[in-house]
């Protein structure tokens, strides 16, 4: 956040949050309203979407110390830039954030001081935030009814007006791979370790994180967010607000669970809004995140994940199209470009690429037709919804798809500049024992294709030790320039940039 705007508040000052804490608030009457947005992003690529927030909005990021979270600044107006961004997974505007929060030894008191901080809380900038992402979901929303009556414009609109992830056919077949982990603390709360996602905070990994959800059985009303956000209910035939509080827990020296912090301070809210709470038809999500010593309070702007804005056909290995927005970005692409992806499976790279970058000429592949199936699918998908955006200047996308052999790919040597794919990690798909062929066969055929001098790879593998070995024996014709790692359905997982030397490969070479 820019020096001066975004201040760190400790405990005990809550009274001044208003002009001390990251909270917006206009300084004098009639001054533009801001918002700090807190967003998720796939872990590893925090860097990737802070360069894409300061690109496309003209806002420094600030990283935060719990992987997967940027902050940063924006005039509210921008809100619709901000749900365009590919990079990140979920939104949310902050309402106070805290260092060094100094929570008490006693649960009791440390609970009763989570009590205490919502009343002090500076929620009337954020929650007009909210309301007015609220009243930007509603227009597209109905402008997209009004829209031509094709599959595409039938599909519901997440915060954005982007589409809402997989078909009821194809809903079976989603794997963890499209979810959001949270990278393991040490000391995490692991109370409630089934896995629970938030529509808005940070999707939860199993047994990483606690998340919990407290319902506050209450009945009030409000007429508006502006209203709600100053305490007061609303006359006569008001709309009743219906609320969730939920809370991601991270560290070991709290003395209360994630359960108990969301029900505490669930209850505050309840009490000092009079709103009713419901855990699944909600209006507003309040967000508690605990991060050892640090907390910070939200606001959720997000109903679904931004990530499922691609795919509407699923596979076992799906990857999720942020995470395939920080691998193209890793690789630089340049207009003109031809970026191939051999191993697409339903196609979340090219897909993401052709949209980002439809100056560059995208080739996608896969040895299973069920995949370049899925993929087709989830192309004509994209196809449809461009169209039932403008329908008077519906253009196709720069992307073919193709069944082949990985290890003797039907392209020219030297004709592609770029190549970016997921590699099987040898679990879902494959075993490590294949991947000891598969990975040299690849690496190699990949540097036969790819320009010499010029030609990149970002490969993205859990099956850190093969690839090792792999690219050990290809040293003549693949260089690591740069390693990210990232955490991929809970797996411990490296996205490797590769630069192609200006040696000759090889048609066939023995590989160990």
């Amino acid at each position: 956040c820019p020096a001066g705007r975004c201040g760190w508040v400790q405990p005990g000052m809550a009274e001044a949050a208003g002009d001390a804490g990251l909270a917006p608030a206009a300084a004098q009457e009639g001054a533009e309203l801001a918002a700090v947005i807190g967003a998720t992003v796939p872990t590893g690529f925090e860097q990737t979407a802070a360069e894409e927030v300061q690109e496309k909005l003209g806002s420094a990021s600030r990283i935060s110390r719990d992987r997967g979270k940027i902050y940063f600044e924006v005039p509210a107006r921008s809100l619709p830039q901000v749900h365009r961004l590919r990079s990140v997974d979920n939104l949310f505007v902050v309402v106070q954030e805290f260092k060094d929060y100094q929570f008490k030894e006693n649960k009791e008191d440390a609970l009763k001081d989570l009590e205490d901080l919502v009343k002090k809380l500076p929620w009337t900038d954020p929650l007009k935030v909210w309301e007015l992402n609220n009243s930007l979901k509603k227009k597209k929303t109905k402008r997209k009814k009004h829209g031509l009556q094709s599959p595409a414009s039938r599909e519901k609109l997440s915060d954005g007006g982007e589409e809402r992830g997989a078909d009821q056919s194809n809903s079976n077949d989603q794997e963890d791979c499209a979810q959001n982990p949270v990278e393991p603390a040490d000391g995490q709360d692991t109370e409630n370790p089934q896995a629970v996602t938030s529509r808005n905070g940070v999707e939860e990994e199993e047994e990483d994180n606690e998340q919990s959800d407290v319902k506050v059985e209450v009945q009030a009303s409000s007429e508006s967010g502006s209203k709600a956000g100053d305490g007061q209910t609303g006359e006569g035939e008001a709309k009743v607000l219906k609320f969730r509080v939920t809370c991601n827990r991270a560290g070991d020296k709290h003395s209360f669970t994630s359960n108990e912090a969301a029900r505490d301070f669930g209850g505050a809210v309840q009490e000092h809004f009079q709103w009713k709470a419901d855990m699944t038809n909600f209006d507003v999500e309040v967000l508690l995140n605990i991060h050892n010593n640090e907390v910070v309070v939200g606001i959720a702007l997000t109903e679904e994940s931004l990530h499922r804005r691609n795919i509407t056909h699923f596979g076992p290995t799906t990857l999720r199209s942020t995470l395939a927005y920080g691998m193209l970005r890793l690789c630089d692409p340049q207009p003109t470009d031809i970026i191939v992806d051999p191993m697409c499976g339903t196609g979340a790279i090219p897909i993401e690429g052709a949209a980002e970058w439809p100056y560059c000429y995208h080739i996608a592949g896969d040895n299973s037709p069920q995949a370049v199936k899925r993929a087709a699918n989830n192309i004509c998908s994209l196809l449809r919804k461009n169209e039932s955006k403008d329908s008077s200047n519906a253009l196709g996308v720069p992307l073919d798809i193709i069944q082949w052999d990985i290890c003797n790919l039907p392209l020219r040597t030297g004709s592609v500049d770029i190549v970016v794919t997921d590699m099987p990690f040898g679990k879902r798909i494959g075993s490590k024992k294949k991947n000891w062929d598969l990975y040299p066969a690849c690496l190699m055929e990949m540097g036969r294709i790819c320009t010499p001098g010029t030609g990149r790879a970002v490969l993205l593998t859990q099956d850190k030790k093969c690839f090792a070995k792999a690219l050990s024996r290809v040293g003549h014709i693949w260089r690591r320039a740069q390693t990210v790692w990232v955490n991929v359905g809970g797996l411990h997982a490296a996205v490797y940039l590769l630069r192609r030397t200006w040696e000759r490969a090889e048609e066939r070479r023995p590989f160990w």
